[in-house]
């Protein structure tokens, strides 16, 4: 928090809060987007679900590695040329530009009410280490959290966060560096993970249970982190095309090897500390039971620190998108620089407040995450990428792919998907937002001939 209040003197302007004067070199645009990447689901929610399913949930980490070497080499660099040329802050200027106000106005509607659930996944996760190692309850954890992240993010924006998050990734790292072979070790090494009483499939890295297990997480999560508008706009604080390729790559390649850490702890927590019935406990208890009482708390301080810096990255998101994309474009088009800084500062501290609401209501981190990735990727995934590699699609292609791609996933989620379990939501919605992209497209640019 004083970190983050002390970088509030970078904060000159919009542009410093929104994308950080365009300055950012390759290390810092590694940190932020590693601060962004590894949150509450790479954690707490990657232990739980490998607590249940072994091995295989590395798929939740690994799969956001996959997805961001494909936005390090052949998305973000598209983007940042296009956004440096025309000065965008937000994801949402690009959709305009590329399709019309029709486009921004629904997928920054939809993706807000996505990114609000992410926050609460992460305030879950903080309240539950919270509550570990003091007893408060969840509502008071989450409000500790939120508090935290909205007043440093507040006050210095990218800028600031930026540089938060060197602090939090030196803690996050260390803690997991040295809890990782204690734990294994006090369990009995990783023979121990395949032990008779559990599992076959417990340490088969392509075992799924269907949507949302195993493999099949590749398809929820490496189309998220191509086109999330969080990291689309953190990269657009890059200085060069090339600090934004090293920074965004290194990202990648550390969340392919990270994705181990919390899996291994998950599985070390079903080993020891059987009949756990809330998963997203099973890595707070893990650090708090299996290791000193010094190196517990590093532990548990940097599993809390991913929660925090994740929080700051999806608050980034929020109050750049409330501010420009809605204030700004609709309500004060004549609005001054200062004026769109103050309103992107209320719009964090409002959302932060929203958050810390729905953590107490939603119950588990991987059902709030879910909602999230599922609608940013059907809402945004195929207009994004159809308008990069595209130039022939326009608002009606664009608009006809969110609408059936947003239909096509709550039909399956809540309709079919209770009678033939195997099929997946999001790749329905994908499927269908692509359908409609190409049909619409074709129809149009037949009828212009």
């Amino acid at each position: 928090m004083l970190l983050g209040l002390w970088s509030a003197r970078l904060v000159h302007g919009s542009g410093d809060f929104f994308v950080a004067g365009r300055k950012l070199g390759s290390g810092l645009i590694f940190t932020t987007m590693i601060a962004a990447n590894i949150g509450a689901g790479s954690t707490v929610g990657a232990a739980g679900l490998a607590y249940r399913d072994g091995l295989s949930a590395w798929w939740w980490v690994g799969s956001a590695g996959l997805g961001s070497l494909v936005f390090a080499f052949w998305v973000a660099p598209r983007l940042w040329r296009v956004a440096t040329d025309h000065n965008f802050y937000t994801t949402g200027d690009y959709l305009e530009y590329r399709y019309g106000t029709a486009v921004r106005c629904a997928a920054a509607t939809l993706v807000g009410l996505g990114t609000l659930a992410l926050l609460a996944g992460q305030l879950i996760a903080g309240a539950a280490i919270l509550n570990v190692l003091t007893g408060i309850p969840r509502w008071a954890g989450a409000l500790v959290g939120g508090g935290i992240m909205t007043i440093y993010f507040t006050a210095g924006g990218l800028a600031g966060a930026a540089r938060v998050n060197i602090l939090q990734l030196a803690v996050m790292m260390g803690g997991f560096a040295l809890a990782l072979p204690i734990v294994l070790q006090r369990v009995g090494g990783v023979s121990a993970l395949q032990g008779a009483a559990l599992p076959a499939s417990f340490t088969d890295l392509g075992y799924s249970a269907g949507p949302g297990s195993g493999w099949t997480l590749f398809i929820l999560l490496a189309p998220a982190f191509i086109i999330s508008p969080g990291l689309i706009q953190k990269s657009w604080g890059a200085r060069s095309e090339s600090a934004l390729r090293r920074g965004i790559a290194l990202n990648a390649g550390v969340l392919l090897v990270f994705a181990f850490a919390p899996v291994l702890l998950g599985m070390a927590a079903r080993a020891a500390i059987p009949g756990i019935e809330n998963r997203d406990m099973a890595l707070p208890m893990v650090l708090l039971e299996l290791l000193p009482a010094w190196l517990g708390a590093l532990a548990l301080a940097a599993v809390f620190s991913t929660e925090v810096d994740t929080c700051d990255a999806i608050l980034f998101m929020l109050a750049t998108s409330a501010s420009k994309d809605f204030y700004k474009r609709f309500l004060a088009p004549n609005a001054s620089d200062a004026q769109l800084l103050r309103v992107a500062r209320v719009s964090a501290a409002a959302g932060g407040a929203v958050g810390v609401m729905l953590a107490i209501v939603l119950e588990t981190v991987i059902s709030a995450l879910t909602i999230f990735y599922s609608l940013l990727v059907v809402t945004l995934f195929v207009p994004i990428l159809g308008g990069l590699y595209s130039r022939r699609a326009d608002s009606a292609a664009a608009l006809a792919a969110i609408a059936a791609g947003v239909a096509a996933m709550f039909i399956v989620r809540f309709a079919v998907a209770t009678t033939y379990r195997w099929l997946d939501p999001t790749l329905a919605g994908l499927a269908a937002a692509a359908i409609a992209f190409a049909v619409v497209a074709g129809v149009r640019r037949n009828h212009l001939a």
